[in-house]
């Protein structure tokens, strides 16, 4: 089975009735609608969607017969408070029937992905995890660092807790192994080692310092160490440094000795035992206050690849084994799974979750709970850093909430804001003009909702940092009020901070009030009068300034905050400025592909010939027609 199930596998029947009336909450209303849906649904396994008044999916849930998995939300006495609070906003559903419950499992981690409920557990940390790829389409294959989806022709070892973890065992494996990490194209054009030959951490195969045979053998090693056989690398290379010490090549021998010194410094430097546990993913889930921790410890051939904290989100009256298996189903969305999944208690389905997750990895997957041995001691390490991480977790928590606090008492808000915007402008003398919004709330930055703005209004005066502010804020709060004019989203803002003192505050406040938004408090931030940090001013509406003691959190998170937005629309703008100095004004003529954009230029020698040259001279160019021609020409001379 693949690792992503194809739609057509399923027959989705859309069954939605509309109830007439208010969006608010109605207990009689959810239910009415859920037995409307009941007439039609078969006793089938698979995946059930609730949806509100407006079509948002509330939740996400997956059964062996869906008629008596859905009605058991008719009986609502027997529910607990959470799913009491979704019935009353459900309006419709959505069903899809699907050939078995293993496959119901593997679709709703898809569809929980995809529409992230608020009535689901949710994994929050969806970020892609990092891979080495030994690719396998070159004569001396490429060792490196992947992420995302994985086309390349190759081996994937992973996965990797962060790419820390993923830089280190590369550096180590370019010591040990000598493999290149170059590019194709700079493989192609070289004519004398580079730097990482003279450091000893490549072995110049790009000039021919080394064979593709004595090569191959290096990937040899290199998969053998990566699958856990690093015992027979060391014996192999122990024997290679005493044979070239015999033959009194000396130099050979002190190759091979550093090579060992660095499969030794690999080995010592593993922070978790893993004996006894060749390929293995292991999971501590520890619960206080609230909130969950679920520890992973990544073994991959005996090694330790990492280990990372997750707090999975909306897990409030949810039992722990039901946090665990939902976890687990959505963690192995992305992931394959190992052979053996090492829990600290037995989740939810178990039998049925490995079921799935071995259709997933196309072989069988053990789910376990150890008892005795070095798994066990495996298991109560990954226990002890769960409780640590969620210590620590809750009392960053707790500080924070105090930081939040002390914001809005500053800046008199209803409450502590959960969702902050930072927005900043970057541009060099007018050119490659970018504005930048950042995001954060109590847990931090949302990176996946910043934004970054390209500039375009002709009104636009280059280098008008007041006049692009203003276009960034119409834009934005133009397309909140067409997507989400109720506020129910989550995505309006509860506080606006601007970098930048008076002016910028001013035009913020003035383009707020042209579009009636009139309720989103904004602050600007600007620098001392020696443009000091820890001197910051703050600006509010109606000429109010404050400041802070230099050694207030409070200060230091905003100063963060504007930091952040600084660093992205920087980042945006570089990116924007060094895309411009490979423009061509050939890019913007319609017709003309990479192919004849290149015949045109080896042609005429540059751009600027092109753009000067005659209709004749155009027709007289290989592979430009007639048509082509009078396109290119006029492009250039519209104006006769």
């Amino acid at each position: 089975m693949s690792d992503t199930i194809q739609n057509d596998r399923f027959n989705e029947e859309k069954s939605v009735y509309t109830v007439r009336g208010t969006d608010a909450p109605d207990l009689e209303a959810g239910v009415a609608a859920i037995r409307n849906v009941l007439k039609t649904l078969p006793a089938r396994p698979g995946v059930y969607r609730m949806q509100d008044a407006r079509g948002d999916v509330l939740y996400v849930g997956k059964a062996r017969a869906l008629k008596n998995r859905v009605s058991n939300y008719t009986q609502v006495a027997r529910l607990p408070k959470r799913l009491s609070r979704m019935v009353a906003q459900t309006r419709s559903m959505t069903i899809v029937t699907t050939n078995s419950e293993a496959e119901a499992l593997l679709l709703e981690a898809q569809l929980i992905k995809r529409y992230r409920p608020p009535y689901n557990v949710l994994l929050r940390d969806d970020k892609s995890f990092p891979f080495i790829l030994l690719r396998e389409d070159h004569a001396f294959p490429r060792i490196q660092k992947h992420r995302g989806a994985r086309r390349a022709k190759g081996q994937y070892f992973g996965p990797f807790a962060s790419a820390g973890s993923v830089t280190r065992t590369l550096n180590a494996l370019q010591k040990l192994f000598l493999l290149r990490s170059c590019t194709d194209s700079f493989f192609a054009n070289r004519d004398r080692p580079c730097l990482l030959y003279q450091i000893k951490r490549c072995s110049a195969p790009c000039v021919g310092r080394i064979d593709e045979a004595d090569y191959a053998e290096l990937v040899d090693d290199s998969k053998a160490f990566l699958t856990g056989k690093s015992t027979q690398v060391q014996k192999k290379l122990g024997e290679a440094m005493s044979a070239a010490a015999e033959a009194m090549d000396y130099e050979l021998a002190a190759v091979y000795r550093d090579r060992l010194r660095a499969l030794t410094f690999i080995q010592g430097s593993q922070a978790i035992n893993a004996e006894g546990v060749a390929d293995a993913d292991v999971f501590a889930l520890d619960c206080k206050a609230g909130t969950v921790c679920i520890q992973a410890f990544f073994i991959r051939g005996g090694q330790n690849w990492g280990h990372r904290a997750f707090f999975p989100a909306h897990t409030a009256d949810v039992p722990e084994p039901e946090v665990l298996a939902s976890f687990l189903m959505q963690f192995y969305e992305e992931v394959p799974p190992p052979r053996l999944v090492l829990v600290g208690g037995e989740p939810a389905e178990a039998e049925l979750l490995a079921q799935a997750l071995g259709e997933r990895a196309g072989r069988k997957v053990q789910i376990k709970v150890p008892q005795r041995g070095e798994q066990r001691k495996l298991m109560e390490q990954a226990r002890r850093n769960a409780r640590e991480a969620l210590d620590r977790r809750l009392a960053e928590s707790t500080t924070q909430g105090r930081i939040f606090q002390e914001m809005a008492d500053l800046f008199e808000l209803e409450g502590p804001p959960d969702r902050i915007e930072v927005y900043d402008n970057s541009h060099i003398m007018g050119t490659n003009m970018v504005g930048a919004m950042i995001v954060a709330g109590p847990e931090g930055f949302r990176k996946g909702s910043y934004r970054k703005f390209n500039i375009k209004r002709p009104e636009t005066a280059p280098g008008d940092d007041f006049a692009m502010m203003r276009e960034v804020l119409e834009r934005r709060f133009a397309r909140l009020e067409k997507e989400d004019p109720e506020r129910r989203s989550g995505e309006w803002p509860d506080l606006l901070l601007i970098d930048g003192g008076k002016g910028q505050l001013g035009a913020v406040c003035e383009v707020l009030e042209e579009m009636g938004v009139q309720d989103v408090p904004v602050v600007g931030i600007s620098k001392g009068p020696d443009r000091n940090a820890g001197r910051e001013h703050f600006h509010l509406p109606g000429g109010r300034e404050a400041m802070l003691p230099p050694n207030s959190p409070l200060l230091f998170h905003l100063q963060r905050l504007r930091d952040e937005a600084h660093r992205f629309a920087i980042g945006a703008h570089r990116t924007k400025r060094a895309a411009n100095f490979t423009k061509s004004p050939l890019d913007d003529v319609p017709g003309i592909g990479p192919a004849r954009k290149k015949a045109l230029l080896m042609h005429f020698g540059t751009a600027r010939a092109v753009r000067a040259a005659s209709l004749e001279d155009l027709e007289r160019a290989p592979g430009v027609s007639r048509a082509m021609a009078r396109a290119i020409h006029d492009h250039f001379h519209a104006g006769g």
